[in-house]
């Protein structure tokens, strides 16, 4: 079996010893159960991978030893998913299949047509936001990724269009209206790619034409419409089949 993968804030050299504790060592030591001896590894988040042995285990605290260190590559194009906020009973599945699929940022959006509304309070969006900043944490680790994704504050209609243009990717908009099969995008003209998830209730027209004009292009996903908890996941797995995000393997 593949060794556990927990998250550290910085990771220990190769001989070194390195105390997982806080949520991951509560976690390793009371939830894992991981006993002396046993292999573990250690993710920065961003890239880096530590193999470790356990030393000694406390109640809520692990002790290793870092045995080997490397370094995986960010994949590309970078895919950057933005998000219309889904009903509250699938937010957090939207955002656990993106990043279980690869995405490398994720925008949650305050859509014309969304049901859920974040944008009244600023309490209520920073809230959401931090939830879902912790199902991406959580999923990066059951995925075994190298790199936890970015998940941005809340962004209005508004705020969107300036947002892509700052970007310099290319803004694919899945929509099912559209005559151009997501097999026929080129996403080798960009670095960065962005895919934009619109509500249950679809993009508004006004929307759509902001993002064209913007120089967006509407995709078609495929043959049904699926729901935006699970429109965005399926996207990514089409990118990484059509491009070479998929080449690596994950840690052993």
């Amino acid at each position: 079996m593949a060794a556990t993968v927990f998250l550290a804030e910085v990771l220990p050299a190769p001989g070194e010893e390195y105390l997982l504790d806080g949520d991951e060592g509560r976690h390793a030591a009371a939830v894992r159960r991981i006993r002396v001896g046993e292999e573990l590894v250690l993710s920065d988040g961003a890239g880096g991978f530590a193999r470790c042995a356990a030393e000694a285990v406390g109640k809520s605290d692990v002790t290793v030893r870092c045995a080997q260190t490397w370094t995986v590559p960010a994949p590309s194009p970078r895919v950057i998913v933005v998000q219309a906020l889904p009903k509250s009973d699938r937010a957090e599945l939207a955002v656990e299949l993106a990043t279980e699929a690869g995405a490398d940022e994720i925008v949650p959006w305050q859509a014309a047509r969304c049901v859920a509304r974040w944008d009244g309070a600023k309490s209520k969006a920073e809230k959401g936001v931090a939830r879902w900043r912790a199902v991406a944490r959580s999923a990066a680790k059951q995925a075994r990724r190298a790199y936890v994704p970015r998940v941005h504050d809340l962004v209005t209609g508004r705020e969107l269009i300036p947002l892509l243009t700052s970007m310099d990717a290319n803004v694919v908009v899945l929509h099912e209206g559209s005559a151009v099969p997501l097999g026929e995008v080129d996403f080798s003209v960009t670095t960065t790619v962005v895919i934009v998830v619109g509500p249950e209730g679809g993009i508004s027209p006004e929307e759509l034409d902001a993002l064209v004009a913007m120089g967006a292009q509407p995709a078609l996903l495929g043959p049904t419409v699926l729901r935006t908890s699970t429109a965005a996941a399926v996207a990514l797995g089409a990118i990484g089949v059509l491009t070479d995000r998929w080449a690596q393997t994950p840690p052993a």
